[in-house]
């Protein structure tokens, strides 16, 4: 009996599950700087050339594919694409020229390109990990192939949203629309929609292989693009790092809305509420002194409105009215200034208003163990930690109020490491209930 395949198609469903790494290729710095208009010309020439071992490869794997189909139908189909390949392989030349470029006669495979292909070939020849029945191949081929075509569509669609359509100054403005446009969707979906069909008898186990090539070909496309060598200075996000010899890495990290989806002084705060019916307030006078949960809601509430309301102001202040017309240092390091001094103002009234005044640092520390962290969050420190090739120092930063609810966040798995590189603006508790740093401790250990 086949798998339950999803209606909108598994193609589709792949896509929007691995779609993160294909987000996360859009910042490399090759990409970038194509998207600006500003890519060294020789960089984009030696990232274009390499479409001619592409596409060799995908017109080898559609033939072992359409030999290992056991439909008529399917066989026309993948012979029409193979076509399609081969179509492009010949005219390839003449696209290049048409986007203002010259192919070299000499084209070298690099490193990043032969891992990809060579994992094509190995898929359509059924020597990937897990071995599998020869009628199956031209599924799982064209799910080594499917994430290349739809990341290219993808990419480009993104960085045309960019640009001007009525300025034609872009340098790769040729290869943007080629990729971007209706006839380059209509290839991706025809591969995409085979995918679909051969798809519908695998079985679950077979589904799930054919889930982890199309991973290990998305993963490897992005790869390829972080391998692409660019000799202008780029300021991108970090995501991954080469050299590891060579270099020594610092990564500094927000907490607060990079490693949370939320504000964790708003968690804070739901803790001090939900918790304050369990403060005997007539118990010893060693204890601290509770607002009852209704003041401290309405307290919150008029400090949540409040730093809304002024942060727009603030915002407002700081982001030039008019088009910026190249980096300006002097002026961000004034805008950051003038952030902190906001923050430091919103701080000093949540400190006056008592409303995270004795909270209890278990209630903090099981908060901290229950927050999900964002997508990817701890998979990067992971990596970064566990390689033992790579030389970093990783620092976690946060405004936030409490440096153990950090660490409880972070406590699967990496928290051994993290514990010792984790800086809050305010530490404020005692062995047994948290206080702010500038209200003197009431009470002693318990």
């Amino acid at each position: 009996m086949g798998g339950v395949v999803d209606e909108e198609g598994i193609a589709r469903k792949f896509w929007i599950k691995f779609r993160n790494d294909s987000v996360v290729a859009m910042y490399t710095p090759f990409l970038v700087c194509l998207a600006s208009g500003k890519l060294d010309s020789d960089a984009f020439l030696h990232c274009i050339s390499q479409d001619v071992h592409f596409l060799k490869a995908f017109s080898q794997a559609y033939e072992i594919a359409e030999d290992c189909a056991d439909d008529d139908e399917d066989k026309t189909a993948i012979r029409k694409m193979r076509k399609l390949a081969v179509e492009a392989l010949r005219k390839r030349d003449d696209a290049v020229r048409d986007w203002g470029f010259d192919l070299p006669k000499e084209i070298p495979c690099n490193s990043a390109t032969s891992k990809y292909t060579d994992f094509l070939l190995a898929t359509a020849s059924g020597k990937t990990a897990t071995p599998f029945e020869k009628t199956k191949v031209a599924a799982y081929t064209l799910a080594a192939m499917a994430p290349y075509m739809r990341f290219y569509a993808f990419i480009s669609n993104e960085i045309q949203t960019l640009l001007d359509p009525n300025d034609d100054s872009h340098k790769y403005k040729k290869w943007i629309d080629g990729y971007s446009s209706q006839s380059f969707e209509a290839s991706a979906l025809q591969n995409e929609d085979l995918l679909d069909k051969l798809s519908i008898s695998l079985t679950g186990e077979e589904l799930e292989i054919l889930e982890k090539v199309y991973h290990q070909a998305t993963k490897l496309e992005v790869d390829f693009f972080y391998a692409q060598p660019v000799v202008q200075q780029t300021i991108v996000p970090l995501s991954q790092v080469h050299d590891h010899a060579k270099y020594h890495l610092t990564v500094f990290c927000d907490f607060d809305m990079t490693c949370t989806p939320i504000d964790s002084s708003a968690l804070l705060a739901e803790i001090a509420i939900v918790t304050a019916p369990k403060i005997d307030l007539s118990a010893s006078e060693t204890r601290l002194v509770r607002m009852s949960s209704t003041d401290l809601k309405n307290t919150w509430g008029v400090l949540s409105t409040q730093y809304t309301e002024e942060l727009e102001k603030c915002m407002e202040s700081i982001v030039p009215s008019e088009t910026v017309e190249k980096f300006n240092y002097e002026g961000l390091c004034k805008a950051l200034e003038q952030l902190s001094d906001f923050e430091k103002k919103a701080n000093s009234r949540v400190v006056q208003s008592g409303v995270l005044k004795g909270l209890n640092l278990e209630d903090i520390k099981r908060a901290g163990q229950g927050l999900i962290l964002q997508d990817g969050c701890t998979g990067f420190f992971q990596k970064i930690l566990k390689n033992d090739n790579l030389k970093a120092d990783v620092n976690v930063l946060s405004y936030c109020w409490c440096g153990d609810f950090i660490r409880s966040a972070f406590s699967s798995g990496i928290i051994f490491v993290l514990e010792q590189h984790i800086f809050v603006c305010h530490e404020f508790y005692s062995a047994t209930y948290v206080y702010l740093c500038t209200i003197p401790p009431l009470i002693s250990n318990q």
